[in-house]
């Protein structure tokens, strides 16, 4: 086991939107019935199976870094914002305000060093024109939307269309929001292999800059 690589992903939303639950679900396949208020960060880790079922499937461990979305540690949080290799953004369907400041997530990550006084980070769609790092946006708590009749809850969102994100629902409490061969789970899946690539193609980056040899590693359209 400890020559399995492992990949980072920022799971990023407003405090409250339910990634904690989210991270349990996907990393444990069962319910976290009593999460509590992330401080800072806590980090859960997933075993992936990059390419499953072809000649380059191969193991990977997917560190899933769940950001505390307290406003009052907004100037801190950068410290967990280098080196990663994907972004899943998080926003509850029964509240729209919390989809809306997907943006400001995103800007926050990726302008991790470049923050502005008193206003946050910036968002600017132009910035995403090339950016290669792989976004995932889920909306939680899909039960509690149909039951309050929210009309506007399943739309695509806009920032996945903008980034050209996949995106889906779940309630973190059903574990047949991610059962296998299902839509979710096989955009969890493809997801996390493009994390992979993005660490594969840094990792070949990095060896040519530093003259040493290039590993063989393929990349094909799913």
């Amino acid at each position: 086991m400890a020559d399995i690589e492992k990949v980072k992903v920022l799971v990023v939303g407003d405090s409250g939107v339910g990634k904690t639950s989210l991270v349990h679900i996907i990393c444990h396949n069962e319910p976290c019935y009593t999460p509590t208020a992330t401080i800072g960060c806590s980090v859960e880790v997933k075993l992936h199976e990059y390419r499953a079922g072809t000649p380059l499937e191969k193991d990977f461990f997917v560190e899933l870094w769940d950001i505390g979305g307290a406003a009052s540690h907004a100037n801190s949080r950068s410290i967990f914002y280098h080196q990663v290799q994907g972004i899943i953004l998080v926003h509850d369907l029964t509240n729209r305000k919390s989809h809306q400041n997907l943006r400001k997530w995103l800007a926050e990550t990726l302008n991790k060093d470049d923050i502005k006084q008193n206003n946050g980070y910036d968002f600017d769609p132009e910035q995403f024109v090339g950016n290669q790092t792989p976004i995932l946006v889920i909306g939680t708590k899909v039960d509690s939307a149909q039951s309050l009749r929210e009309k506007n809850a399943f739309r695509s969102s806009h920032i996945a269309e903008e980034c050209g994100a996949d995106e889906f629902n779940l309630d973190s409490l059903q574990v047949k929001y991610l059962a296998p061969g299902s839509t979710n789970a096989v955009k969890l899946s493809k997801f996390f292999d493009k994390v992979v690539e993005r660490k594969l193609s840094s990792n070949q980056v990095s060896t040519t800059e530093s003259g040493g040899s290039r590993q063989g590693y393929e990349f094909g359209p799913y």
